[in-house]
C-alpha cells in the first residue's frame, strides 16, 4: 500500500509538473506581438506550428495609414496612399520583430481613459495590423480562411525610465510594455515604408546607348560590336572605357531620395526640371527608354537638387543629394579608354622593336602559332635564331594592359614637340598577312611629371604612360634565346653596323 502510495504520488507530481510547463509554454506563446496559435485539429491530429507567411500590413504612423501587400514573387509593394515599391529592410525589420519580440511585462488589464491618456495609447501614437497564413506542411494554406491570422497593435509613448513603449493588442484591455526597439521598428511612416531608389532600375549590361547633356558637356556612347564594350560617338569617335561607364550607371541607380514631393507639370517647372542641369536617356532594346533629368534650385532654404526618371507612362520624382548632379557631368577624356593599344595577344604574328637612336628594328615572328605569345618565336632580323618566347610573352602582355595615366593634345599638327618620331623607339605589332594591329612610339618626358613619358598609340591624342611599364629591348641578344658563349661569339662575327 505505501509503494502504490509512492507510485500515486509520483504520478500526481509528475502530471502537475507536465501542466506546470504546458501552461508557461501558452504563457510565452501569448506573450508574443504575433501569435499563430496551432493550426485547427483535423482527424485527431494536431498541425505542427509552422512560421507564419505575412501578406498584408497597414502602418499608422504621423496620422497617415500606409498600405502595403506581399506580391506573388515575395516582394513588397506600397499600394496606399502611393503607389510604390517598399523599402525591404524596413518591412523585413517589421516582420521580424511581430515574430520574434514579445511583451516584457503588463503594466495594466483595465486601464482607464485617463490612463489610457497617460500611456499614449488614447489616441494610440501608432498602429500596425498584419495579416498572415499559417503554412501547412506543403507551404500552402494562403487561401485557407482556417490558417488565416490577424493582429493589430496599437502603440503609445516611451516610458522614459528604461526606454520601454506601452502597447495594447486587437481588442483586449491589457496594456503591455515591450522593448523599445519594437517602436522604433514599428512606427515608420509613409516615406520610411517605401523604397528610396529612385533612378533605377538601370541595368548597364542590358543598355545599347547612353545620350547624355549634363552642363556644358554632350556625348554619346554606343554598345561595342562585341556586345560587352563601349564605344563613344560623340563627340569624338573612340574607344570608351567601359569600366568608367559601367561605374558611372552604378552611382547613378545608387542615388537615394532625400524626399518625394508632388509631381505635376506646374512643380517640374518650378524645380527647374523644364530646363535642367542633367538631361539623359539611356536606351535598350528589351525596355522602353528611361530618360533622367536633373536640376538645382536655390531658395531662402538653401540649394537642393531634383531628379525625375521617367519610363513610358511612368514617372518619378525624388529630391537628391546635390552632388548627384555631378555624376554624369564629366569630360570626354575621363569616358575615353585609357588602354594605349588595340589589340589581341592570339592575333600577333610578327613584332617589330625599333630601339630607337638610329639601331636597326628588331624583328621576331611566330614560327608555330602564337598561343598568346607564349608560343615558338624566331629572331628575322638584324639577326636569326630562336627567340626567348616568355620574354615576347611578357612584353605582349605589358603592351596589352599598358594605360595611360593622362592625356595631351589630340591630334597634333606636330609629333616631333612631344619628342615622337620616326627614329624614336617604339614597337610595331602585325597580324596575320602583315596587317598592323597595333604600333607605339615613345617620346620625351613629361614635364613636372617624373617616371612619365609622352607616347603616341592607338588614338589620336598624345597620352602619357609610365616609362617602368614600357621597357623594350635595346639589342637582339636581349631576346635570342642561346647560350651566353654563343651570344659573345656571335656579336663578334656581325659587321658593326
Amino acid at each position: 500500500m505505501a509503494a502504490a502510495a509512492c507510485l500515486g504520488l509520483t504520478a500526481c507530481s509528475e502530471e502537475r509538473a507536465a501542466s506546470s510547463r504546458e501552461a508557461n509554454k501558452d504563457n510565452a506563446a501569448s506573450q508574443k506581438l504575433f501569435v499563430t496559435g496551432e493550426p485547427p485539429v483535423r482527424g485527431g491530429e494536431r498541425g505542427a506550428q509552422s512560421k507564419p507567411v505575412f501578406t498584408h500590413l497597414s502602418v499608422r504612423a504621423q496620422g497617415v495609414t500606409t498600405e502595403l501587400v506581399r506580391e506573388q514573387d515575395g516582394t513588397w509593394k506600397v499600394t496606399a496612399p502611393v503607389s510604390a515599391r517598399a523599402e525591404a529592410a524596413v518591412v523585413e525589420s517589421i516582420l521580424h520583430t511581430l515574430t520574434s519580440s514579445t511583451f516584457s511585462a503588463t503594466v495594466k488589464e483595465t486601464p482607464t481613459d485617463a490612463e489610457l491618456v497617460a500611456f499614449g495609447l488614447k489616441p494610440p501614437v501608432f498602429t500596425v495590423t498584419a495579416r498572415a497564413f499559417v503554412p501547412d506542411a506543403h507551404g500552402g494554406g494562403a487561401q485557407d480562411a482556417e490558417r488565416q491570422r490577424t493582429v493589430t497593435l496599437q502603440g503609445g509613448r516611451e516610458n522614459t525610465y528604461d526606454g520601454s513603449v506601452y502597447v495594447r493588442r486587437d481588442e483586449a484591455p491589457t496594456v503591455y510594455a515591450a522593448a523599445g526597439t519594437v517602436r522604433w521598428a514599428l512606427d515608420r511612416d509613409t516615406f520610411a515604408l517605401r523604397s528610396k531608389v529612385l533612378l533605377g532600375p538601370l541595368d548597364e549590361r542590358a543598355l545599347k546607348s547612353i545620350e547624355v547633356k549634363a552642363g556644358k558637356q554632350s556625348y554619346q556612347l554606343a554598345r561595342a560590336a562585341d556586345g560587352t564594350d563601349w564605344r563613344l560617338v560623340e563627340p569624338v569617335a573612340a574607344s570608351a572605357d567601359s569600366a568608367r561607364v559601367a561605374s558611372l550607371v552604378k552611382s547613378l541607380v545608387e542615388q537615394r531620395a532625400l524626399s518625394f514631393p508632388e509631381d505635376s507639370l506646374e512643380a517640374r517647372k518650378r524645380l527647374g526640371l523644364e530646363d535642367p542641369w542633367v538631361d539623359a536617356r539611356f536606351i535598350s532594346d528589351s525596355n522602353e527608354p528611361v530618360r533622367v533629368r536633373m536640376a538645382r534650385v536655390t531658395d531662402a532654404g538653401g540649394t537642393r537638387a531634383y531628379a525625375l526618371r521617367e519610363q513610358g507612362t511612368q514617372a518619378l520624382l525624388g529630391e537628391v543629394a546635390e552632388d548627384a548632379l555631378s555624376l554624369l557631368d564629366v569630360g570626354v577624356r575621363e569616358l575615353k579608354d585609357r588602354r594605349v593599344l588595340d589589340f589581341q595577344r592570339k592575333d600577333v604574328r610578327r613584332i617589330v622593336v625599333h630601339p630607337g637612336g638610329g639601331a636597326p628594328a628588331i624583328t621576331v615572328v611566330s614560327a608555330g602559332g602564337s598561343d598568346d605569345g607564349a608560343g615558338h618565336w624566331d629572331m628575322e632580323s638584324p639577326r636569326q635564331g630562336k627567340a626567348q618566347h616568355f620574354k615576347l610573352a611578357s612584353l605582349l602582355r605589358a603592351l596589352e594592359t599598358l594605360k595611360a595615366t593622362g592625356f595631351g593634345e589630340s591630334n597634333p599638327k606636330n609629333w616631333t614637340r612631344y619628342g615622337v618620331s620616326t627614329t624614336s623607339p617604339g614597337v610595331v605589332l602585325l597580324g596575320e598577312g602583315g596587317q598592323e594591329l597595333a604600333r607605339l612610339w615613345l617620346g620625351s618626358e613629361v614635364p613636372d611629371e617624373p617616371g612619365a613619358l609622352y607616347a603616341r598609340g592607338s588614338g589620336a591624342d598624345v597620352l602619357k604612360v609610365p616609362e617602368a611599364r614600357v621597357v623594350l629591348p635595346t639589342s637582339p641578344e636581349e631576346l635570342l634565346d642561346m647560350p651566353p658563349d654563343a651570344l659573345k661569339e656571335g656579336a663578334q662575327s656581325q659587321p658593326a653596323p
